[in-house]
């Protein structure tokens, strides 16, 4: 009897430590939450999500809301214009800590220009405290993707589903016309740098067309392509040599007569250009430039699907992105990490995601994939395959020298020397135009060491 009554005892010890487990597994496991906030400006990526994520089914009758599983999904959407959109998501992140549970936010997306300011604050969770190895999960991704979304400590604080590297698109009768071929090979010969990219500029003038149309079309390439931040460690306001590089050939392209005089997004040469009447022999761009500003539906475009093409141009650049980001206080840890993974790191569904949204996608597998396949062509380029010449640009783009100062700096400084171009305003008055500007936006730099 006292030893039955001894196994007895040890059994029952046996089956209390194992509850004592199985407890303490329920309770590390954070109860995950049953609505999912997410914060963005457009749809864009809520409608790759509700087409490619598993189990995400729309609600009939909200179109800002939808289902994975148990989870209700919510979609905060707020226009960009007038800072509106980084007002609402700051507003939220600031209440995040004593947000009831269904108001949490859960993911929010952020561009480059702005990127630091979400990433360096505590506001946004590096990606491994969501259990994701970065050095292998996302091991696919283009590097640049990463170092726009990488704090000061070296933590990834998001992830993007897209790649924006861009190039050089031109037309393909002007460059018969004037360099003899429109093969690639021989229009990237001919721009292949920057002195070669103004010789040409040369020859087109003398052919009666305009390298490019407006002042700030290259300004990007430049701007990506910097040694320094625009505000160094002491606060200090510092112009890059490239961005002076960026003045005196503008200058040089103004008064030769190289370009129209126009600006990005005008109405008038700027836009002309799209057209056979138009006499613009190149733009530089991503995907989304081609597919969206380019390739437009308007009557009077009949005619130009196919007579462009693209090639790498003087220097690798990007030109856009979105990065998702989970927000610190999530009570959707798990789905957040999922999908993350999910649609920006899973080669399947990133090559289907190309396929169907023409994205230039973050997965270097996935594109060469892309590229590969001889039965892709983009109408508008004549049926070529941009992807092959895009993923070499890619290849060739290193961001260094990131700022939470870059958008204000950039967009203040391209408006202000815009009057110098014109003539009408000295050298010295556009320069000081600027400080004024950056002074007002940001009390804390000193502008008193921009020099040329």
């Amino acid at each position: 009897m006292k030893k039955a009554a001894k196994v007895l005892s040890l059994v029952l010890v046996l089956a209390m430590i194992v509850c004592c487990f199985a407890a303490c597994g329920k309770d590390d496991k954070a109860e995950q939450g049953k609505v999912l906030n997410i914060y963005c400006w457009n749809e864009e990526f809520k409608q790759r999500l509700e087409e490619l994520y598993p189990g995400y089914t729309k609600d009939s009758s909200d179109s800002n809301k939808g289902k994975i599983g148990d989870t209700t999904v919510v979609w905060n959407i707020t226009p960009n214009e007038g800072m509106a959109y980084q007002n609402a998501l700051d507003e939220a992140l600031k209440n995040q800590k004593d947000a009831k549970a269904d108001d949490k936010v859960d993911l929010f997306l952020i561009e480059a220009d702005y990127a630091l300011k979400y990433v360096e604050p505590s506001v946004s969770m590096n990606l491994a405290d969501l259990g994701i190895n970065v050095s292998k999960d996302l091991a696919n991704q283009y590097k640049y993707t990463q170092d726009i979304v990488t704090d000061s400590k070296g933590n990834l604080k998001g992830a993007s589903w897209q790649g924006c590297p861009a190039g050089l698109i031109y037309r393909t009768d002007i460059a018969e016309r004037v360099l003899g071929s429109s093969d690639v090979a021989t229009v990237q010969e001919a721009v292949k740098d920057w002195a070669s990219f103004e010789a040409t500029a040369a020859k087109m003038k003398e052919a009666g067309y305009a390298m490019v149309a407006g002042f700030d079309d290259s300004y990007r390439v430049f701007s990506n392509n910097v040694t320094s931040a625009w505000v160094d460690k002491d606060k200090n306001v510092i112009v890059d040599q490239r961005i002076w590089d960026w003045v005196d050939q503008t200058k040089k392209f103004t008064d030769n007569g190289y370009n129209l005089k126009d600006s990005l997004w005008g109405q008038g040469p700027w836009k002309d250009g799209f057209f056979l009447d138009g006499t613009t022999f190149c733009y530089f761009g991503p995907a989304w430039f081609i597919d969206f500003c380019m390739n437009c539906t308007e009557p009077n475009s009949v005619g130009e699907a196919g007579k462009w093409h693209i090639t790498v141009g003087p220097e690798g650049f990007f030109w856009g992105g979105t990065w998702v980001c989970a927000a610190t206080g999530t009570d959707n840890s798990e789905l957040v990490k999922d999908i993350i993974l999910k649609m920006t790191a899973d080669t399947d569904t990133l090559v289907k995601l190309a396929q169907k949204f023409s994205d230039f996608v973050n997965d270097k597998p996935a594109m060469e994939k892309l590229a590969a396949d001889t039965t892709i062509g983009n109408a508008y380029l004549g049926g070529q395959n941009l992807y092959g010449v895009l993923a070499e640009g890619a290849n060739k783009i290193s961001i260094k020298y990131a700022s939470a100062y870059d958008q204000g700096c950039n967009e203040n400084f391209q408006s202000c020397m815009k009057e110098y171009f014109l003539g009408n305003a000295t050298f010295e008055e556009a320069l000081e135009a600027f400080k004024v500007k950056i002074k007002a936006a940001y009390p804390d730099v000193n502008v008193d060491t921009i020099k040329r």
